[in-house]
């Protein structure tokens, strides 16, 4: 694929969101700031945590994206049972008596990782080190994942009762956590209209795994002033109770802060922000627009917050 410059390859990745948006909304009806978290988050070469309750198209949302991205998708249903084999692969004899690696479904290059926390830290670790290292080892060797390769995981906030929930540093590999809320009105009245009756929607594909791969290259590339990385940095370093920017008030709300790895996703998701919307260098709304769902899951309430009522973003609204 070859552009004349990283102007015009810039242009080319906005124009190739619209399309993708509008694929999308075929089968989708609302959920557009999750979809747009979704593709931020692929073209940032990160991975996506979706909090919602059973019914609100989770599934059918990452399926709709691996079909107009032309990518390989792969679904897990964790259970109580599941071993880290039934989701890296396993070594078998072989009818020529060596033993053979047989890939598992996260050889693919975008994972539903459905009720990420209804399985036991181990097989969820099993997981995350796919997602931090692009590999997997089994019996000593290192196995390449396709790129490009993205994690989507689910959660029920509702039914925790004989869960795992995933610890801060598990947590922390996600580059957003993103919450899905109720259609309207309207939109449960089309979602309905479009689901009952024998008309499926079906999309055309938009980009393939070549062209995503060279697009996550050109979001690094994109520029950033050294305010912005200012900006990002300190917004972070205020939500440490312990650190020297941080107020009286975020002392109170909070008792952990988050670390580097969400001055990296905020620069990140603020250049890929930036591009999709026309422009060539983020700015600090772009760092803001992101700011949110990369935040929200790395922070760790006090008891004040919480006898406040106070919700992660109500907190991260107050940094701003």
């Amino acid at each position: 694929m070859q552009y004349r410059s990283e102007v015009e390859a810039a242009d080319a990745l906005k124009s190739a969101y619209q399309e993708i948006r509008a694929e999308i909304s075929k089968v989708i009806v609302g959920q557009d700031e999750v979809i747009k978290f979704v593709l931020i988050s692929i073209f940032s070469n990160g991975h996506c945590l979706l909090v919602g309750v059973p019914g609100l198209a989770k599934t059918l949302l990452v399926q709709t994206v691996a079909q107009v991205l032309d990518l390989d998708f792969k679904r897990i249903q964790f259970t109580p049972d599941l071993m880290p084999s039934d989701i890296i692969g396993s070594e078998i004899l072989g009818e020529d008596r060596n033993f053979k690696f047989i890939k598992g479904p996260v050889f693919s290059n975008i994972i539903l990782a459905d009720e990420i926390n209804r399985t036991p830290p181990k097989t969820q670790a099993a997981l995350l080190e796919a997602m931090q290292e692009k590999a997997v080892t089994a019996a000593g060797i290192t196995h390449t994942l396709s790129k490009p390769f993205f994690v989507l995981a689910t959660q029920n906030p509702i039914e925790q009762e004989g869960t795992y929930p995933l610890p801060e540093a598990q947590l922390d590999r996600f580059m957003f956590n993103v919450t899905l809320g109720y259609p309207s009105f309207k939109e449960e009245l089309e979602v309905v209209k479009n689901t009952t009756g024998t008309v499926k929607a079906s999309v055309n594909k938009k980009l393939n795994a070549e062209q995503i791969t060279y697009f996550q290259q050109l979001v690094r590339n994109v520029p950033v002033s050294d305010n912005v990385l200012e900006y990002a940095v300190k917004l972070v370093g205020k939500t440490r109770p312990n650190g020297e920017l941080a107020t009286p008030q975020i002392k109170r709300l909070l008792n952990w802060g988050a670390g580097p790895r969400a001055s990296q996703f905020l620069i990140l998701g603020a250049k890929c922000h930036a591009v999709l919307n026309g422009k060539y260098s983020p700015d600090i709304e772009d760092v803001r627009a992101v700011a949110k769902p990369i935040l929200s899951h790395r922070i760790v309430r006090s008891y004040h917050a919480e006898a406040d009522g106070l919700s992660a973003n109500d907190i991260i609204e107050q940094l701003f």
